[in-house]
């Protein structure tokens, strides 16, 4: 094992001058043939805390990116309605919007889509298709100026999670469809805050990993917003039973 004070100089020596983790793998650089033969992964493999400095950077970068595409676009409500403001950022994530009586709008694989929404700004949005979006709860503010939206498909949203299910509230006199499928940060916690929701018809709560119990769940759920249809998991599907209900051996013997 090298002596402290030698990781410590190593360390010294690597980032000593940088002004980035991009310039982490040249900083300590093998000599002749080694140079070409050992990579930048395979260094940084080779000192285990510039790996964690390298995930450590890796994370708040892409935290950034998140942040950035769920900033607010209160400049647009202002310029262009809340319905546009809406659309734009759904749109902006990846998602699909549709203005009542209009076609959906969705952007193509290279993230382009019709500017043609920006005259619908006395239409509202009926429908928002953000599946698979980084939705979080800073971006719920761009969702939440659609005040009659009327179905939210959130399904495989990495970042929806009870706290954002918490938010949902204003949307209750318009909402009758609402899909988290595959949330994976969606707990029990979460789905109690939807009885606010009483106008739902139709709620998809299938392939949630944070749920511990998806059939005792479920029935809670339909208690609690009896008029809506809850799919995505059958009624006896997970139901966990405690210790003193679990159902006796039937190989023992039965007294008369």
């Amino acid at each position: 094992m090298a002596a402290p004070w030698l990781s410590l100089r190593l360390v010294a020596r690597m980032w000593n001058g940088t002004r980035g983790i991009h310039r982490l793998g040249g900083a300590v650089v093998p000599e002749g043939n080694q140079k070409k033969e050992r990579t930048m992964l395979q260094f940084l493999t080779n000192h285990f805390y510039d790996v964690e400095a390298l995930r450590g950077y890796l994370l708040q970068r892409e935290m950034s990116k998140v942040h950035m595409k769920n900033r607010s676009f209160t400049w647009l409500e202002e310029q262009h309605g809340p319905y546009c403001a809406g659309a734009f950022f759904i749109l902006k994530q990846g998602g699909a919007v549709k203005f009542r009586d209009k076609e959906w709008i969705r952007p193509d694989k290279y993230g382009h889509f019709s500017p043609e929404f920006w005259n619908f700004q006395e239409v509202p949005v009926e429908a928002v298709d953000a599946s698979d979006c980084e939705i979080n709860y800073e971006g719920l503010d761009n969702l939440l100026l659609l005040k009659e939206l009327q179905s939210l498909l959130l399904q495989r949203c990495p970042h929806v999670d009870d706290w954002c299910l918490s938010r949902l509230y204003p949307l209750a006199d318009s909402l009758q469809e609402l899909s988290l499928a595959g949330c994976p940060r969606v707990s029990e916690r979460g789905l109690a805050c939807l009885h606010h929701l009483q106008n739902l018809r139709r709620l998809d709560i299938s392939d949630l990993p944070a749920v511990s119990n998806p059939g005792l769940t479920q029935i809670l759920v339909e208690e609690m917003l009896p008029n809506c249809k809850v799919v995505g998991v059958d009624w006896a599907e997970g139901l966990k039973l405690g210790p003193e209900e679990q159902p006796q051996d039937t190989a023992s013997p039965v007294l008369a």
